[in-house]
């Protein structure tokens, strides 16, 4: 003779009764909403086709960063402008010459603020050509005659229509 062996030993029948029916409820409810959600939601999401290749530059143009600065320098009066080699030599001459013409001259020198420019290049404004359609892209470095491009290919999957 079989002996029957209770599902929920230590409840008592009534608490035993409202588990199996909460259980059963909720086994109902998911089962309800597994049928109302429509086939459409399972989306298949496309795999990228990627390859590598080359496309010809056309033309490269830095983009330069322009940084200013400002020192104080000694002016003094005496001074001559020109920066040729020979006004350089001459000077150098007259300053042997008389010392006591650079005595004079250290008194007559005042502090001026001199204003410097420098550039720098911080990127490069490429255009190249990819089977026949031309694209610009701003790179880091200047790519030379070749550019090494990514090309993927992804097919536009159109939403389901509503019936």
């Amino acid at each position: 003779m079989a002996r029957r062996v209770p599902l929920l030993p230590a409840l008592s029948r009534p608490v035993a009764g409202v588990v199996l029916a909460v259980l059963s409820a909720g086994a109902v409810h998911a089962q309800a909403q597994a049928q109302q959600q429509p086939a459409t939601q399972n989306t298949v999401i496309q795999a990228e086709n990627v390859r590598f290749d080359y496309a010809q530059v056309l033309r490269v143009t830095p983009v330069y960063q322009t940084l200013r600065a400002s020192s104080i320098e000694e002016k003094c009066e005496g001074e001559d402008k020109g920066d040729s080699r020979l006004s350089r030599v001459v000077g150098a001459v007259k300053e042997a010459l008389t010392r006591e013409e650079k005595e004079k001259q250290a008194a007559e020198c005042r502090p001026v603020t001199v204003d410097r420019e420098f550039r720098r290049p911080i990127a490069y404004d490429v255009d190249y050509v990819y089977k026949g359609a031309k694209f610009r892209s701003r790179l880091p470095e200047d790519p030379g005659n070749r550019l090494r491009i990514r090309v993927s290919v992804t097919p536009v999957v159109q939403p389901p229509r509503s019936r």
